[in-house]
């Protein structure tokens, strides 16, 4: 789907402020770390609190600050079962935003690597040792 596909009020160009604060607040839950390597993990299903935190090497209550603020912009969603938290990725659509900005950045980085490779010194070749006779 390109952007062109989508109704006036989902392109950015047609949004008034209050409506770009919403959006940045978005991009703010997915601007650390931490958040995106527990979405990462999230990938391979639903997982408890716990879990996430041990993988994201954080503690219990850290993760469950970094999930609420995700929660909150719909990103993952919440399910209790007795005295455990569970969370799941709630819009799939989440990681082909991350995906899509992941090959943004590589690609970036690639153009910026052959860049620098222009300035490099050649590598010297190898000396010729003499075989002994």
């Amino acid at each position: 789907m390109q952007a062109t596909d989508l109704p006036s009020i989902s392109r950015m160009q047609d949004l008034p402020p209050a409506a770009l604060a919403l959006v940045a607040a978005y991009f703010q839950a997915l601007a650390e770390p931490t958040r995106l390597q527990a979405l990462n993990f999230l990938r391979g299903g639903e997982r408890r609190v716990g879990e996430i935190a041990e993988h994201c090497g954080c503690t219990q209550a850290n993760m469950s600050r970094h999930l609420t603020l995700l929660g909150k912009q719909g990103l993952v969603a919440r399910t209790s079962r007795g005295t455990s938290a569970f969370y799941r990725i709630a819009d799939e659509a989440t990681y082909a935003l991350c995906d899509l900005v992941c090959h943004s950045v590589g690609r970036r980085l690639q153009d910026l690597t052959s860049e620098r490779a222009a300035f490099a010194p050649a590598p010297a070749a190898p000396a010729q040792r003499k075989q002994p006779r």
